[in-house]
């Protein structure tokens, strides 16, 4: 979630997600172009196998036995697609049911520069659940040139995902009416709100709405080794793209290459206890900007101190609260606000992006935290929306048995109001799969990938969507699990620090892994 996964940025883009945000508000992706049907051939004699008199395999037996084949062909051209190749994966819609309907995975790859030193292929999850690895992958790959020199750098939309079946639920105009109006603090009014919300994913994309878990996610990575030849699954996951590589690793733990996982997640937190953490972190995120903005009296044009700068950010806040602002014919309000300012928390280098909207907001002109906000949230120019905002929620809920209601939540965000006063209403999301339309399953959080190769690990102390306590946790719960600590701000370490990137790329590209424990920075 920030300039999210904007190519503007800086480092390396990381698809922020519920997981990374609060609210679960996400990524802008540019709908850059369609992606070429591909060649599936073999599905037939592998749905007979699983649906006759014999042993029916599992799902995990399909996924790594399936003999799919890929036709790569030249992306749509465009400013930045150019060299990228696309292709379509053909995957079952339901695993345990093999021989249905299939649903095709948008896939892309830039080949290794270096062909005569080549590795294989290094497949990436940005992150959400809910980002587009297509899109992200051609807007971030020169981030990643050193490991483009040995490896084909491949990403995918994942199922329920853009160009893989998207999930959508409400039109660009619904969607303007709901983020002005969600999170609401009035129970009543937020259990209405989320309600709509949900019953408009099911009646718009309710087929889909079962499958799309990292579960099933997992398998079509499987899958996807399988088509591109590889005999293990090189991989690079950043955020939510952490949990998925480990319940990747816990399926198939003997088909793991070298995968790292960065700005990881804790799958085994409750809904309550990630919003809270979450609230916590980018509530840290901000006292950081605020410190940073005022090291000098003069610096700042919010104020002189971080208590002033406080102050004024906190009125106006409270001014679009009384009454919202406009920026041409859209209604800007306190929460479309607050997205913008959680928005630009994601990265040091868009704190002075901040710094600039604020100083306009507070003097009418809010253009900039509405710009924000629509990075944060994936609106696009001609006011439409990517599909994360609608997928997020959908993998999220599928992912999880945990169902705390409104009521609990919005009570949850009543207790964070003194410690984090612009943040804690976003902890009130955490109520929303209790008016899901699709039961959840657990799945997904229990994992240990027990017997695969070593798995990397890390983490950056400040880091406001995906914590730091989480890293060593799921280094602990991952038995091969080594952690790698960035000291730092922001989300996401590969990018942002010259150690960091060093030890990630000798372990992808040597196969050296760093001492348990290394620190950074």
């Amino acid at each position: 979630m920030s300039a999210h996964e904007a190519s503007a940025r800086k480092v390396p883009a990381r698809t922020p997600t519920h997981r990374d945000a609060p609210r679960g508000r996400g990524v802008p992706v540019r709908k850059v172009w369609p992606v070429v049907a591909a060649v599936i051939a073999g599905f037939g004699a592998m749905a007979a196998t699983a649906g006759c008199g014999g042993a029916r395999v599992t799902p995990e037996e399909y996924a790594s036995a399936t003999p799919s084949s890929l036709s790569w062909k030249p992306c749509e051209e465009t400013a930045t697609s150019s060299g990228f190749e696309c292709a379509t994966l053909e995957v079952p819609l339901d695993y345990a049911r093999p021989e249905g309907r299939k649903i095709g995975i948008a896939l892309v790859r830039l080949r290794a520069t270096d062909q005569a030193q080549r590795i294989g292929s290094l497949v990436f999850n940005f992150g959400g659940p809910g980002g587009s690895g297509v899109t992200t992958l051609i807007n971030a790959a020169h981030a990643f040139s050193t490991l483009n020199r040995r490896y084909d750098l491949v990403s995918f939309d994942p199922r329920g995902v853009e160009r893989s079946s998207g999930v959508r639920c409400l039109s660009g105009p619904e969607m303007d009416k709901y983020i002005s109006e969600e999170p609401s603090e009035n129970t009543a009014t937020e259990t209405k709100l989320v309600k709509g919300f949900a019953q408009a994913c099911e009646r718009n994309a309710g087929w889909i709405l079962p499958y799309v878990g990292t579960v099933n996610v997992a398998r079509d990575m499987e899958s996807l080794r399988v088509a591109l030849g590889e005999p293990y699954l090189n991989y690079f996951g950043f955020s939510y793209g952490t949990h998925l590589g480990a319940v990747y690793a816990t399926q198939y733990p003997k088909k793991v290459g070298r995968m790292v996982l960065d700005s990881a997640v804790d799958p085994s937190v409750t809904m309550l206890e990630m919003a809270k953490t979450q609230t916590l972190g980018f509530q840290k995120a901000y006292e950081d900007y605020l410190a940073d903005c005022t090291k000098t009296r003069t610096s700042c044009p919010l104020g002189a101190t971080p208590v002033e700068a406080n102050a004024t950010v906190l009125k106006l806040l409270d001014t679009l609260t009384r009454t919202p602002g406009k920026v041409g014919s859209r209604k800007v309000t306190e929460d479309i606000a607050r997205v913008g300012i959680t928005q630009a928390l994601y990265s040091k280098y868009t704190w002075p992006l901040l710094t600039e909207a604020l100083d306009e907001g507070r003097k009418g002109k809010l253009d900039g935290l509405l710009a924000l906000a629509d990075q944060y949230t994936g609106r696009q120019p001609n006011g439409s929306y990517s599909t994360l905002q609608f997928s997020l929620p959908a993998v999220l809920c599928v992912d999880s048995t945990d169902r705390p209601t409104v009521a609990q939540a919005e009570e949850l965000a009543r207790r964070l109001r003194e410690r984090a006063p612009i943040f804690a209403p976003t902890a009130i999301g955490a109520g929303a799969c209790s008016v899901w339309p699709v039961r959840g399953d657990d799945a997904a959080r229990h994992i240990d990938a027990t017997g695969s190769n070593p798995i990397l690990v890390v983490g950056v102390t400040n880091d406001p969507a995906t914590p730091y306590q989480w890293a060593p946790r799921l280094a602990e719960q991952l038995r091969t699990g080594v952690l790698l600590t960035l000291n730092g701000e922001g989300h996401g370490a590969y990018g942002q620090n010259q150690c960091i990137d060093d030890k990630v790329n000798a372990y992808l590209l040597e196969g050296k892994v760093p001492p348990e424990g290394t620190r950074c920075g």
